[in-house]
């Protein structure tokens, strides 16, 4: 199946999650997780109208965006390291994985010296896995209270990594937790906090992702087919 052709049996199936959960499809958007792949293959999925990309390293994004065209949002989703935020701040949409108030520290410090206000999700390990990045949900409100101070950022929900399984279904208890923090998080009426983001949701299992209120689904192999990390 030919890049264009994935896309649209993506949206197809992301319609459909909407449809059964009463929801509007342009609450939800198609994230195409391109990391390590080709120029090639981003301007087929370009072509067919996609302008959301995700990148796991900052390194992908200064290769791939100075050469693709200007309208595409880059989202960065991997782990960002401090030294690396100046490098990418100007350069994204929105950063999916804070999840310590030194990296928000850092993002804050480098959006405030070029005058922008730099979109942010909170990273929170809802599955509580020690391979994965984030804070727990405990952690999260606390967290955000204190972020919600620096100026030169904006939080405007949640991402979460959820565990992999073989049956989608496994996860819609990870999904929920996240949603019902982000509805927990949104009755505090935090200044310059909104809830109105919810990243997650993967290939294998966006569609219920979505049936529990994804606003983002990433979604990678489902669109470029299998990774190749010899690069």
């Amino acid at each position: 199946m030919s890049v264009a052709e994935s896309i649209r049996e993506t949206r197809e199936r992301i319609e459909a999650a909407c449809q059964r959960a009463g929801r509007d499809p342009k609450e939800v958007t198609l994230l195409a997780v391109s990391k390590t792949k080709p120029l090639s293959m981003l301007q087929e999925a370009y072509d067919a109208g996609q302008r959301d990309f995700g990148e796991n390293k900052v390194q992908e994004i200064l290769e791939k965006a100075p050469v693709l065209s200007e309208d595409i949002r880059w989202h960065m989703i991997g782990h960002l390291q401090r030294n690396k935020v100046r490098q990418v701040i100007d350069r994204t949409v929105l950063i999916h994985s804070v999840d310590s108030f030194r990296l928000a520290e850092e993002i804050n410090i480098q959006a405030l010296k070029r005058r922008i206000l730099q979109d942010i999700l909170i990273e929170v390990n809802a599955a509580g896995e020690e391979s994965k990045f984030g804070v727990s949900c405990e952690d999260a409100l606390p967290l955000i209270e204190q972020i919600s101070e620096l100026k030169g950022l904006k939080v405007r929900g949640l991402m979460t990594v959820a565990p992999y399984v073989v049956a989608s279904e496994e996860n819609r208890p990870v999904f929920r937790k996240i949603k019902q923090l982000s509805v927990d998080i949104n009755t505090e009426n935090i200044d310059n906090v909104s809830m109105d983001v919810l990243s997650m949701g993967m290939s294998g299992d966006y569609e219920t992702a979505i049936e529990e209120g994804a606003t983002i689904v990433r979604v990678g192999t489902g669109i470029f087919g299998e990774r190749n990390y010899s690069r």
